[in-house]
C-alpha cells in the first residue's frame, strides 16, 4: 500500500510580504546613506577640511538639513581648526533608532505570515 501526499504552498499574503521586504530594505538603505554622510562630515570636521571646498560645502549643506534639530545640543570641542561635532554623533544614534522603529512599524502593519495547506491524496494499493 502506497500513500501519496503533496504539500501546496498558498500564495496568500505573498504581495504583502514582498512589499514589507522592499519597504524595510529601503528604510535601511536610506539610513545607511545618511549615516555615511554623517560619518564623512565628522571626519572632514576632525581633519579641519577646507569648508570653502565645493564638496565640503555641498556635504555640510545637505547634512545640515538633518542635523538642524540637534544644533546647539552640546558644546562642540575645537582645537586648531579641528572640530568634534558631538551633536552629529548623537544624531547618528537617534536616526538609527528612528529607522529601527519605523522598520518595526512597517513589519507589524504589513507583514502577513505564510499559510500552508496539506492535501492528502487517495491511497493506491499494488496487488500482485
Amino acid at each position: 500500500m502506497n500513500e501519496v501526499r503533496t504539500t501546496e504552498v498558498s500564495t496568500l499574503g505573498q504581495p504583502e510580504r514582498a512589499f514589507t521586504f522592499k519597504a524595510t530594505q529601503l528604510i535601511w538603505l536610506g539610513l545607511g546613506i545618511l549615516e555615511v554622510l554623517f560619518a564623512l562630515r565628522v571626519f572632514l570636521k576632525l581633519i579641519a577640511a577646507n569648508s570653502a571646498n565645493m564638496f565640503a560645502t555641498l556635504l555640510y549643506g545637505f547634512t545640515d538639513l538633518f542635523l538642524f534639530p540637534f544644533a546647539g545640543l552640546t558644546r562642540t570641542p575645537a582645537a586648531g581648526g579641528m572640530v568634534l561635532e558631538v551633536h552629529t554623533l548623537i544624531a547618528m544614534v537617534v536616526y538609527a533608532l528612528a529607522a529601527w522603529a519605523l522598520e518595526r512599524i512597517v513589519y507589524v502593519i504589513f507583514y502577513k505570515p505564510r499559510e500552508t495547506q496539506v492535501v492528502t491524496q487517495a491511497t493506491t494499493t499494488d496487488r500482485r
